[in-house]
């Protein structure tokens, strides 16, 4: 069965080194809650993200880069605690 999803789209501007920063930051952010269980939802388990570009057709993901700079397509992801610590 289908389910519905959260998405947000926050632009992060065009330099990817800040645009990295800024959404390594605002995930840790996140990953602070992770610890904190009672602030979750109890039925949300974990997220998926990914750092995209507004030119790339398919949905790559800035945070899984290569040495050759090349970045892959998969998610990253995020799993939340069934308790707090």
């Amino acid at each position: 069965m289908s389910e519905y999803r959260l998405h947000i789209d926050i632009p992060l501007g065009t330099d990817e080194n800040e645009a990295i920063r800024i959404a390594n930051h605002m995930i840790s952010s996140i990953a602070v809650h992770v610890g904190q269980r009672s602030r979750i939802e109890q039925s949300v388990n974990g997220m998926n993200y990914r750092l995209g570009h507004d030119d790339d057709r398919q949905k790559s993901n800035y945070f899984n880069k290569n040495e050759e700079g090349h970045v892959n397509n998969k998610k990253t992801r995020l799993t939340f605690m069934e308790k707090s610590l």
